[in-house]
């Protein structure tokens, strides 16, 4: 994970509302330029560490884990369903209320039936709201959470995903504090 580990060096970290502290990474945001070189370290990753034989299909949060979730299902032809924040009113569309360190909205499962064995990935585990609240609506669903994978956890701070009974793995954990990240564990 050495090009994912040398992103954090220069990563800009932002204040947003209410002092929670958001780095700005390639991987997660698109900026600065997402080196493709970068994107393949990290899919090289997740295949390596995520359970795919056990898994029909990838579901991934919008938006940030679009651009990650899309690469790994082009690498493992997985079928892909993003949970949107836009509600169509699909047949079988479930609602969930999801919030971060920063927001809060409402989301929308398409696609997710029960029995399916779904790979959730995302590209940040922070507070958990996000995997949380949609480990629980797969949960409600009656999909089984085969795998969660993130590619970044930052550590230090409550998770809500800590008494989930779904384990998280991931590529890289981060420390954030007063405008610095450090590197605390990474998948080797």
């Amino acid at each position: 994970m050495e090009r994912l580990r040398e992103s954090f060096a220069d990563a800009p970290v932002i204040e947003k509302d209410g002092g929670y502290e958001y780095v700005v990474l390639p991987i997660s945001n698109g900026v600065p330029t997402l080196d493709p070189a970068l994107l393949r370290e990290v899919v090289v990753g997740i295949t390596r560490v995520a359970d795919l034989e056990a898994v029909d299909k990838i579901v991934t949060p919008a938006a940030m884990g679009i651009h990650i979730s899309t690469a790994v299902s082009l690498q493992t032809d997985l079928p892909l369903t993003v949970v949107r924040k836009r509600e169509y009113g699909l047949p079988g569309e479930v609602q969930l209320h999801q919030e971060t360190g920063y927001s809060e909205s409402e989301m929308y499962v398409n696609d997710v039936s029960p029995g399916d064995r779904v790979l959730v990935l995302d590209d940040l585990l922070s507070t958990g709201g996000t995997l949380r609240a949609l480990t629980d609506a797969l949960d409600d669903i009656g999909a089984e959470v085969a795998d969660v994978v993130v590619v970044i956890r930052k550590v230090g701070a409550e998770s809500e995903m800590a008494d989930s009974p779904h384990d998280v793995t991931s590529l890289v954990d981060i420390e954030l504090a007063d405008g610095e990240v450090t590197v605390v564990d990474e998948y080797r």
